[in-house]
């Protein structure tokens, strides 16, 4: 992300084109971009997007996860934070505290073409879209993710990698 970058904050694309950048190609529509930054830079960020004419979008409470839209497409930033034993953790709302995959932010990028960009390692996808029925039941497990598991674990095999 641009403005990310300019800023000089880290993002990690997560969700759907994380997966599509790890796999070097687009799969499927897209409704939104999924990003997680550290609850450290959201202030920034947040200021940087709004001086580039993006909007605040009104949904989840935004200490855990501020939505911002340009053009009419949303970006969702999940903030991250860091326990005592600096494992990475949700960094606000219900969920505060919490551990976040293992590793997830170790993967480096992924591309599509000519466009970089720092991605959640596969296998951390992997574990969020499955767990996130179970973390969250009010989040039933989409067709969608169901997909997704699936093309990354073949792509990992490919690879000669392990989904954990």
């Amino acid at each position: 992300m641009c403005v990310a970058e300019s800023l000089g904050v880290t993002v990690w694309l997560r969700g759907g084109w994380a997966m599509d950048f790890f796999l070097g190609e687009i799969t499927r529509e897209h409704e939104d971009i999924d990003w997680f930054v550290w609850a450290d830079d959201a202030g920034a960020l947040a200021g940087g997007l709004l001086r580039h004419g993006y909007q605040p979008v009104p949904g989840p409470p935004p200490d855990p996860q501020p939505d911002f839209a340009k053009d009419g497409l949303e970006n969702s930033f999940t903030l991250l934070g860091r326990d005592a034993a600096d494992r990475v953790v949700v960094a606000g709302g219900p969920w505060a505290g919490a551990p976040w995959p293992e590793g997830m932010l170790d993967a480096g990028p992924g591309r599509i073409g000519g466009l970089q960009c720092a991605i959640v390692r596969p296998q951390a996808q992997i574990e969020i879209k499955r767990m996130m029925p179970v973390w969250d039941p009010s989040r039933p497990r989409r067709t969608k993710d169901a997909e997704d598991i699936a093309r990354l674990e073949a792509a990992l095999c490919v690879r000669g990698e392990r989904s954990e």
